[in-house]
C-alpha cells in the first residue's frame, strides 16, 4: 500500500505564531520534523502541507517537498484532507509539525495496524503517564476497548478513580494514521458536540462511529506548543538531562537572592544603605507556587532589611542569611520543611550556589550566569536573574504537575489565590 506522510504546518497558529519557523539547534522546527519523518520505514513520501510560503521555502531549502493549502483550514485534518486530493497514496499519515523529535518507529508501528488489519480505517499512538501529569488538560487521554479501540478521548482526568486507587492513564500522542477513503470523508461528518466541547477533532470521527485503533509507541521527547516548550527543545540538544518527569516530583524550591531574587547589581544611597530591586512577576510566581503546594525557601550569603520585607510580604518564613557553606544549610532547610534532596530544586547564579547544587536533586542556573555554573546545573533558564528567572523555573515546575492553570486560567487563578 503507498503511504505518505503529510505534515500539516500554518504559520498563525494560535498559541505560538510562526513557530514552524522557530529555530531549534539553528534549523527550523518544520525542517527537524521532516528529517524525523523522512526515517520511517513503512512511508513512501513525506510532504508539508502549509498555508505560508516561508515554511515551504524552509522546507524545499533541505530538499523537501511542500504543498500550498487554504489559509482557511480550521484544524490539521482539513489540511491533511486537501493535501490528499493533490497527492495519491492508500494511507495518508499526519505527523504534527511541532514534533520536531518524533520516533521514526513510532510512524512505522501507526502504520502497520492499517497494513495488517483489514478492518483498521484509522490509527493513532498512546503512551502510558502518572496521574500528575494526566491531570493537566493540555495532556489528551484516551480509554481503550479490549481490542485497543478508542472508547473517548478527553482533556478530562479518564478514567476516573472513583475509589482513589492509584489508576493507569493513557496519553494520547497526536500522530494518525487514514486509509484513504476513511479520511475524505473527514469533511462530510456531521460536526460534533464533543468535538467543540473538547477541542479535539478526533471525536468527530469516533461519534460518527468510526473506530480508533490505537498502538502503544515512546512517548515523543518534547512537543512544541509555548516558548518553554522551544526552551526545552534546546536543552534536549545541548545534553542537559532536565525532564518533565523529574519536576513533577518537586516539592521545595530553594532560591538564592543576588543575581536571582534580585538583579545582579546593589546600590547604595550616601548613607551606605543598600537597596534592592524586585521583579513583581517573580513574586506573584512564588505566591501562587506556595498556594499551589510547593514550599519556597531563601539560601543567601547577604542580608538587609530591604530582603526581610520583601520576604516577609511574599510570606517566605524559612530563610538563611549570611550564609557561607550553601551546601549544610541546604540540607538542614530541606530537613526542616520535610522535604527531601530528591524533590528540591535550587536556583542559583554563582560559585557559592555550587554546593547547594551538589545536594539537591534538581538545580537551575539563571541565564545571565557564567558558562562554568550553567554547566554544572541539571538546567539553564532563559531569564536573567531579578528579570523573570524564578517565575520561569515555578511555571515550569507547576507545568510538569498539572498545575500550570493556576496562572492561565481565570477560575482556576482565583481559586488558587482567593484561598
Amino acid at each position: 500500500m503507498k503511504t505518505t506522510i503529510v505534515i500539516p504546518a500554518r504559520y498563525a497558529s494560535a498559541r505560538f505564531a510562526g513557530k514552524a519557523l522557530a529555530l531549534i539547534g539553528g534549523a527550523p522546527m518544520i525542517a527537524r520534523t521532516y528529517e524525523q519523518a523522512k526515517k520511517a520505514k513503512l512511508a513512501d513520501r513525506v510532504v508539508v502541507a502549509t498555508d505560508d510560503r516561508r515554511i515551504a521555502k524552509a522546507v524545499e531549502a533541505i530538499g523537501g517537498e511542500a504543498v500550498m493549502t487554504n489559509a482557511k483550514c480550521q484544524n490539521g485534518t482539513e489540511r491533511l484532507v486537501e493535501a490528499a486530493r493533490k497527492i495519491d497514496a492508500d494511507i495518508y499519515v499526519n505527523v504534527q509539525g511541532d514534533e520536531p523529535f518524533i520516533d521514526p518507529a513510532s510512524i512505522d508501528a501507526a502504520i502497520a495496524v492499517l497494513t495488517q488489519n483489514d478492518a483498521a480505517r484509522i490509527s493513532t499512538l498512546y503512551h502510558t503517564i502518572d496521574e500528575n501529569e494526566a491531570r493537566n488538560p493540555n495532556a489528551v487521554k484516551v480509554v481503550l476497548d479490549a481490542y485497543s479501540r478508542a472508547l473517548y478521548f478527553s482533556r478530562a482526568l479518564i478514567p476516573f478513580d472513583r475509589d482513589g486507587k492509584k489508576g493507569q492513564y493513557l496519553k494520547h500522542i497526536g500522530l494518525y494514521a487514514y486509509k484513504k477513503e476513511a479520511l475524505l470523508a473527514y469533511e462530510n461528518l456531521p460536526s460534533s458536540p464533543l468535538e467543540d466541547a473538547e477541542k479535539l477533532e478526533q471525536l468527530r470521527y469516533l461519534q460518527a462511529g468510526y473506530a480508533i485503533y490505537a498502538t502503544k509507541a515512546d512517548a515523543p521527547l518534547i512537543a512544541i506548543d509555548t516558548l518553554e516548550d522551544l526552551r526545552r527543545a534546546e536543552a534536549y540538544l545541548k545534553g542537559e538531562t532536565i525532564a518533565l518527569n523529574d519536576l513533577a516530583n518537586i516539592r521545595l524550591i530553594l532560591i538564592d537572592v543576588d543575581g536571582v531574587l534580585s538583579p545582579p547589581t546593589l546600590l547604595f544611597n550616601e548613607n551606605g544603605e543598600s537597596h534592592k530591586a524586585f521583579n513583581v512577576r517573580d513574586g506573584l510566581g512564588i505566591e501562587i507556587a506556595q498556594k499551589a503546594g510547593l514550599k519556597i525557601g531563601v539560601i543567601t550569603g547577604r542580608d538587609s532589611p530591604a530582603l526581610r520585607k520583601r520576604l516577609e510580604i511574599l510570606k517566605i518564613e524559612t530563610a538563611r542569611f549570611g550564609v557561607k557553606d550553601k551546601g549544610t544549610a541546604c540540607l538542614e532547610t530541606i530537613k526542616k520543611l520535610g522535604a527531601t534532596p530528591d524533590q528540591t530544586l535550587f536556583i542559583g547564579d554563582d560559585s557559592p550556589d555550587l554546593a547547594a547544587f551538589a545536594v539537591c536533586g534538581l538545580s537551575c542556573a539563571v541565564a545571565d550566569a557564567p558558562k562554568y555554573i550553567k554547566a554544572q546545573a541539571s538546567f539553564s533558564l532563559n531569564k536573567n536573574g531579578g528579570d523573570g528567572a524564578i517565575r520561569e523555573a515555578i511555571e515550569l515546575v507547576l507545568e510538569a504537575q498539572g498545575k500550570l492553570n493556576c496562572l492561565t486560567d481565570v477560575q482556576a487563578y482565583q481559586s488558587v489565590l482567593c484561598r
